[in-house]
């Protein structure tokens, strides 16, 4: 089994997800008293946040490469950035690095084709959805991208960031997404991106009509799928 690296604390909470999933995964595929392998390097989520306000992209990619080199040097295998936003510093850190990077957008866009699925809403923080990251990689799985209105985007970015990175979870924010999916699987999409790590905690696939691709999970089990990847490891049935 490979070592998983991960790189979160963006927030925590959405790494703890992640830390959940994978081993849940490992324990489904191997059985027995089986756990991941892995390591954590954990940033403090209030220097990326602020960083992010400042649109200080360059600061943001050195600390990602920062911690990225962190899990190489401690043994890492393979790394995942545990947080739907700072893929747009993917680049620099595939760059900097000598182990494999898992990019999210490109473990959804695999899942979104292999449900047969072209047109898909996607929402996350207005960085996510308002810069080009998902949109360009799912075009290479033939998935076009719809993202909400300038109003809705803003609600979603504010849902995000002053209440689910704290851990605060509202009825009625989770309300306003649901309506906010509703909009947009009317307008054409077929199913949903929950492209920011925290959505999940609010929304799950019962809350809507369309499908739900919980980028979170979706990136956690890929990771162990690359983690067993060719390995004498027996798969329990």
């Amino acid at each position: 089994m490979k070592t998983i690296g991960l790189i979160g604390g963006m927030s925590w909470e959405s790494s703890a997800m992640y830390y959940e999933l994978i081993n849940k995964r490992v324990k489904e595929l191997l059985g027995g008293f089986h756990s991941a392998k892995c390591i954590l390097a954990s940033v403090d989520f209030a220097e990326i946040e602020n960083l992010q306000r400042k649109d200080d992209w360059n600061g943001l990619s050195q600390l990602m490469i920062q911690s990225a080199k962190q899990l190489e040097n401690a043994g890492a295998d393979l790394i995942i950035l545990c947080t739907n936003t700072m893929h747009l510093c993917s680049e620099e850190i595939i760059r900097n690095t000598n182990i494999p990077f898992l990019h999210i957008a490109e473990a959804t866009g695999k899942e979104i084709k292999s449900k047969g699925l072209r047109k898909v809403a996607l929402l996350g923080t207005k960085f996510t959805m308002e810069k080009d990251f998902y949109k360009n990689t799912l075009s290479h799985y033939d998935v076009e991208v719809m993202i909400p209105n300038s109003a809705d985007r803003e609600a979603v970015h504010q849902i995000i960031y002053k209440e689910l990175v704290l851990g605060i979870l509202k009825s009625e924010s989770k309300e306003k997404i649901k309506q906010i999916i509703k909009d947009l699987e009317n307008q054409g999409a077929e199913g949903v991106v929950l492209g920011c790590t925290e959505i999940p905690l609010l929304i799950k696939s019962d809350d809507v009509d369309i499908p739900v691709f919980n980028t979170t999970k979706i990136h956690a089990e890929s990771a162990v799928e690359m983690a067993l990847k060719n390995e004498n490891i027996k798969i329990v049935n």
